[in-house]
């Protein structure tokens, strides 16, 4: 059904839904739009849309072919939306769904692209804050380029930002999906443009292994991996495109690439990948998180679960932002700190024996054996005091008569 927004724009159709609000197939002055709607928890809350008016000038401004351009900025009534272009093709957690991992050549092709649209932003003063494969667009009528990869497009510019206002977010709490969070983000320090690039190498790591360097298990587990561990080397790339993933993962911010200087050395390392295929890696299994219990909450069946959608702090609700807001508590110190720095999970070729398989094979054994002893133990213990209390004549009141009458005959 169509619905007005503000006075220029109509909303026909909707296209998807976000934790921030549903993006609309829409008509405008200048033709098709995608207008997103915010939710309206989101458009009734007067300091975000006075952030939100505050905003127009730089999110309007954001003008690169590597972006999806914001139109306009419309508060009307109950209505907060972002009108922008229309993207004819899909995003990239599609495409990595259904492929699961992309050849390195489309890989670095796609996260080149974005790298530009990120320098275009940076230089504007505009840090996008929650890169991830669901807010890169492939424009599906777009000239193919390297490795047949689609023209890529950073969108969802200024989200983040307009939600994490003061009220709604208080200086102990994490805005942003955690595979992706830099270590400063995680340690509580001001979002610069350096976490972009950090997000968009854990992008390109997980376009080309099928997972994310960090991820896996609870969220309070892969942000202290963030913080303590050091990414381990994927097989089947040249050395010259792994060390730009490792530069760009690096912990300290000013050690990581610039986004124009990233997406300059990726092309530059696109001829050393044509025909390489799809790497065949299986990921690695997820670390034990004894000190990480994921509380049970009632999902309703049309509401699965989503990995990142539970709070860090046992016994608190479930932040409403499931999915690209997960809302979060900055760990403590010595939360992070959490045992000695290390590599991350090590990924392992497809059908390769598990990581400490036999550790924890052996660790069940003597584990069962030990709960059968105690079991044993306890029975004994406990046949030894029936027959203890049969035979007993010590109760008060009894006589020598009773406990001959009650205890069995000796065989």
């Amino acid at each position: 059904m169509a619905r007005k927004i503000g006075s220029r724009y109509t909303a026909h159709q909707i296209l998807g839904r976000g934790s921030a609000g549903t993006v609309w197939l829409g008509e405008g002055p200048e033709g098709p739009v995608a207008i997103k709607l915010l939710r309206e928890d989101l458009a009734s809350d007067q300091e975000l849309v006075g952030r939100f008016v505050q905003e127009r000038t730089a999110l309007l401004g954001l003008d690169h072919a590597r972006v999806v351009s914001v139109r306009d900025l419309v508060v009307d009534g109950n209505d907060l939306a972002l009108v922008m272009d229309l993207v004819r093709g899909t995003d990239l957690r599609t495409r990595l769904d259904r492929e699961r991992r992309l050849a390195p050549e489309a890989a670095v092709a796609i996260i080149a692209d974005v790298a530009d649209g990120l320098a275009a932003a940076h230089a504007a003063g505009v840090v996008h804050r929650d890169v991830k494969p669901e807010n890169i667009l492939l424009d599906m009528e777009g000239p193919l380029g390297p490795g047949g990869s689609h023209p890529a497009l950073l969108t969802d510019f200024g989200v983040a930002k307009l939600i994490d206002t003061p009220r709604r977010t208080k200086a102990t709490r994490i805005i942003g999906t955690p595979d992706y969070l830099a270590p400063e983000i995680v340690e509580g320090l001001p979002p610069r443009a350096a976490v972009d690039i950090y997000a968009l190498a854990t992008v390109l790591y997980e376009l080309l292994a099928g997972f994310t360097p960090f991820g896996g298990g609870h969220p309070g587990a892969v942000l202290r991996r963030h913080v303590t561990e050091t990414v381990v080397p994927l097989p089947g790339i040249p050395e010259e495109l792994w060390q730009l993933i490792v530069q760009c993962l690096a912990k300290a911010p000013a050690s990581r690439l610039r986004a124009s200087e990233l997406a300059s050395r990726l092309r530059d390392v696109l001829p050393l990948l044509a025909g390489i295929p799809p790497l065949d890696v299986d990921e690695p299994d997820a670390e034990p998180t004894e000190a990480y219990e994921e509380p049970e909450y009632p999902t309703l069946p049309s509401e699965p679960r989503r990995r990142g959608a539970v709070p860090l702090v046992p016994g608190s609700a479930p932040d409403s932002n499931r999915d690209t807001h997960t809302s979060m508590r900055v760990p403590a110190p010595e939360e992070l700190s959490g045992g000695p720095r290390g590599t991350a999970r090590v990924p392992r070729p497809t059908g390769g024996a598990r990581p400490g398989a036999a550790r924890h094979k052996a660790e069940t054994v003597r584990k069962r054996r030990l709960t059968l002893a105690l079991a044993g133990t306890a029975l004994v213990a406990a046949v030894g005091v029936g027959g203890w209390l049969a035979t007993s004549g010590d109760d008060a009141g009894a006589t020598p008569q009773d406990s001959n009458t009650t205890a069995p005959e000796a065989p």
